[in-house]
């Protein structure tokens, strides 16, 4: 527009160069209006040039805006308009979205925070049903256990009851208590058993019923291992034993073994060790009294032929009772290999391969020193040991090969048990010498 009035005399063309520098610009005006060698130098003189300028555009901006007045205002006004329109169908839109949320709002928000606290409180609900469903299983178990333990004492009719107590209730007792003990154990996520540990009536069935149960039973198991005996020949001088009271004994004891299988297989194993040291233990000790004093020796041998007797049935009921089978049983939660009898794992851990084979022969390895000692201190009982050697190198034999017979049993296998009974003879004789 500048160019075609022709009126302007100002380069526009510098101004609008993208490069422009205001510093550049006003130093080139200082040199174009002044001498560089003279010393003052006029500014008045560019300065009034640039004041002109200002005044020529601020005057053509003028002109062009009072000439274009109109058709600003009238665009100006048309974008207003337009603006207005726009900002209009928006808020009818905002609105409508505004209605669709109140009423997703109401419809489904807030229906679903109402079934939200449902579904808690129902959760809730079922937790407590499971919780009270698994006390009532324990407390019937319990109740189950305290049953069974009376009848296992003989006191299932009351304080003055004289019923004879069950020994197969010991079995059925030490399902039950394991049954008890699985149940408490599930205590994890989603499992039976899980918050059972916080219910003060489980706390209580705990101390009051299952660990008294626990304890009586395996004490009881033990008495009975501890007293095991079948042989008659302690017995025959009295009276001889029933086959009835043979037969009682055979059924106590299986009870006694596979009670302390349920309760612990180590247990089992721990008791019958403890019964063949026992046996050894007094085995021992007596020979060693009678060896000292020979007219009792006869009686002694026929004692320790007893134990030994004792030892062999023992050896034939653990070896015909097979493990019993228990769902919570550790061995199958374990994926153990389950033996085949109860015999297996005493054998293993005694290292053996026959029960009288390793009382006779531990029996000998004990007697050897005794007999040692007595003839290194000599006198009468040194005397009387060596001028009877072959009456008590007899008598022992004979105790090996009565004692290795399965009681009742008056048949002997030749050649059975003579390296026991050679064993056993040379223990005594190997001190005396020839």
């Amino acid at each position: 527009m500048v160019e075609s009035e022709g009126r302007s005399y100002i380069d526009y063309d510098t101004f609008l160069d993208p490069n422009f520098s205001p510093t550049a610009f006003a130093n080139s005006l200082v040199i174009a209006t002044n001498n560089p060698s003279d010393t003052p130098i006029d500014l008045s003189t560019p300065l009034s040039k640039v004041l002109f300028d200002i005044q020529e555009i601020d005057t053509h901006i003028h002109t062009l805006t009072t000439q274009s007045a109109i058709p600003l205002l009238t665009h100006t006004k048309a974008q207003a308009d337009a603006g207005q329109r726009i900002v209009t169908e928006v808020k009818a839109q905002v609105a409508n979205l505004t209605d669709g949320y109140q009423r997703l709002e109401k419809e489904v928000i807030q229906r679903y925070e109402e079934a939200d606290q449902v579904r808690v409180a129902v959760e809730r609900l079922w937790e407590t049903v499971r919780i009270g469903r698994a006390v009532a299983r324990c407390l019937t178990l319990g109740r189950q256990l305290e049953t069974q333990m009376a009848e296992v004492t003989g006191a299932a009719g009351g304080a003055n009851s004289t019923k004879k107590e069950d020994h197969r209730a010991m079995v059925r007792a030490s399902n039950t208590l394991l049954t008890v003990r699985h149940l408490l154990s599930a205590s994890g996520p989603n499992e039976e058993g899980e918050h059972l540990s916080k219910v003060n009536l489980i706390t209580y069935l705990q101390n009051s019923i299952l660990t008294p149960s626990e304890t009586a039973l395996r004490n009881r198991a033990q008495q009975i291992i501890r007293e095991f005996s079948m042989s008659s020949l302690a017995s025959s001088a009295t009276a001889p034993t029933t086959y009835d009271q043979s037969e009682e004994t055979k059924s106590r004891t299986t009870a006694a073994l596979l009670t302390l299988q349920l309760l612990n297989p180590r247990l089992l194993v721990a008791a019958l060790q403890t019964y063949l040291r026992a046996s050894l233990t007094s085995s021992l000790a007596s020979v060693g009294r009678a060896l000292n004093s020979l007219p009792t020796l006869d009686r002694t041998l026929l004692e320790v032929s007893a134990r030994c007797q004792n030892i062999v049935a023992l050896e034939k009921l653990l070896g015909s009772t097979k493990p019993p089978q228990h769902p919570q049983s550790r061995s199958n939660e374990q994926g153990e290999e389950q033996s085949r009898t109860l015999l297996e794992p005493l054998l293993a851990a005694l290292d053996t391969s026959s029960l009288p084979s390793f009382f006779w022969r531990s029996l000998a390895e004990g007697l050897g020193p005794r007999v040692a000692d007595l003839v290194i201190k000599g006198g009468v009982v040194a005397r009387a040991l060596k001028s009877q050697r072959e009456r008590v190198k007899d008598s022992i034999r004979e105790c090996v090969l009565r004692g290795s017979q399965s009681p009742g049993d008056a048949t002997r296998k030749a050649g059975a048990w003579e390296r026991e009974a050679a064993v056993m003879v040379g223990s005594v004789m190997g001190p005396l010498g020839r």
